[in-house]
């Protein structure tokens, strides 16, 4: 599949990519200016999800910067950039970006200690021998062995390992669009089995008035074709259709005059088609699914049209692709619902995986509420522990008071009646109690 295709080579153009995104036209020589220290702030836009996505755009910012090595750059297949043989390009770029590039790399290295580190303290591992292999893993991208200075291995380790994960990060975001799409399936068949007969039924007319109301949309231009490009030129440039003319409709769109096509520019170009298949204010048209068409379109086209793979669109090469045959391209795009992204065995095995994630997930609970019982019993066993030590406490402190009462400093027994009860003291000699001290009746024990 086209889409396919793109991915394999969707990192080995870093470098070019990078320059697409500038505003600045590529023929501006900065190496003369000066560097403001706020350029160290990498652009917003066109983050490519690695964690390393900072350091790797700074270096390409300044890289950029030298003439010497914009040139060679542009002038360096991708297989040439695959095999290392830009990076030896490094050694003639200027002191000012060397010095520049070491910094970063420097910055760089203490960002990864610190990640390290604190993520040792997390775990509760800072009395832990450091796992050497997962630190050397953080460091893939640049030579560790030197953390001072930027050299031309460091470029190389950069480019390579950017190639190799954006590879993956492409892919795996289109696994997640298939993980997707499964869900919406299987969790509404989970609601089919909730209902009645008669609801169930009612549920599938209206799923399948929906799929039926999404796929009846006005006739979907090949991406690229000489029908869509002119269907924009007409409709969002506002010109005659008779007067199309490829190579003012390249300028026309090139929006930053940098002489490319990039993928922000050829999205926006399928925007038309888009809306012919997708309205937000429709139940039956998922905008996720919109944005995943959106993408195909545009892997299609750099497919059919960036002959170089650096995932830019030169002028020369769109002019090259309007002379193709493909280009009078008329048949309809197969949009997605005529191209699923999963099987029935899939799906099955996707729903099988989540059945077995719901069994663990049970498990878990249950044995969770097991330890939540037990912990609950041994609270209650601690509650009555302290209970129990409180009243000892509460016994002694009344013991403590009674003997400081005591005259001679002698504890005497107290006496205690039946009921466990204190009986007062008597006088000494049983002598009768003061005039207006009321005595307390005593309880008598009776013998048999």
């Amino acid at each position: 599949m086209c889409r396919s295709k793109a991915l394999v080579h969707c990192g080995l153009v870093l470098l070019s990519l990078w320059l697409c995104i500038q505003s600045v036209p590529i023929a501006v020589d900065k190496t003369k200016a000066e560097l403001p220290e706020e350029k160290l702030e990498p652009p917003q836009s066109a983050d490519t999800g690695l964690h390393y996505d900072r350091y790797l755009k700074e270096v390409i910012d300044f890289l950029e910067k030298d003439s010497h090595f914009r040139e060679k750059l542009h002038n360096t297949n991708m297989e040439d950039i695959k095999a290392g043989k830009l990076a030896k390009e490094l050694d003639f770029v200027s002191h000012h970006v060397r010095t520049k590039l070491d910094e970063l790399k420097r910055q760089e290295v203490s960002r990864l200690r610190m990640l390290i580190k604190a993520k040792q303290d997390i775990q509760g591992g800072n009395d832990k021998t450091v796992d050497h292999q997962a630190l050397l893993k953080q460091f893939e991208y640049l030579n560790h062995m030197n953390p001072h200075t930027f050299e031309v291995e460091d470029l190389d380790r950069l480019i390579k390992s950017a190639t190799n994960d954006l590879e993956n990060y492409d892919k795996e975001r289109h696994e997640e669009f298939k993980r997707y799409e499964m869900m919406k399936e299987h969790e509404r068949k989970e609601r089919l089995k909730n209902m009645d007969e008669e609801h169930r039924k009612k549920e599938e007319e209206h799923y399948n008035e929906m799929k039926r109301k999404h796929a009846d949309h006005p006739k979907v231009n090949h991406p690229g074709s000489r029908d869509q490009l002119k269907e924009v030129w007409e409709e969002a440039d506002g010109l005659d259709p008779n007067d199309f003319d490829p190579k003012t409709f390249f300028k026309l769109h090139d929006n930053n005059g940098d002489g490319y096509l990039d993928e922000n520019e050829l999205e926006a170009l399928f925007t038309k088609e888009l809306e012919k298949v997708y309205d937000p204010t429709r139940e039956e048209d998922d905008m996720v699914e919109m944005e995943e068409e959106r993408l195909r379109m545009r892997e299609h086209v750099m497919n059919e049209v960036d002959t170089n793979k650096d995932r830019l669109v030169s002028l020369d090469e769109f002019l090259a692709a309007s002379n193709k045959r493909e280009f009078m391209e008329t048949d309809e795009w197969e949009t997605l619902e005529q191209n699923p992204f999963y099987t029935e065995e899939e799906l099955k095995e996707f729903e099988k995986h989540l059945a077995n994630e719901e069994n663990d997930l049970n498990k878990k609970t249950a044995e969770l509420q097991k330890q939540r019982e037990e912990l609950d019993r041994q609270q209650e066993q601690l509650n009555s522990h302290k209970l129990e030590l409180q009243q000892a406490v509460e016994h002694m402190e009344k013991l403590k008071a009674q003997n400081s009462q005591n005259p001679g400093g002698v504890k005497e027994p107290v006496a205690l009646n039946p009921v466990g009860q204190a009986v007062p003291d008597l006088p000494e000699n049983n002598q009768p109690l003061s005039p207006g001290h009321k005595q307390q009746d005593v309880p008598v024990s009776v013998h048999s």
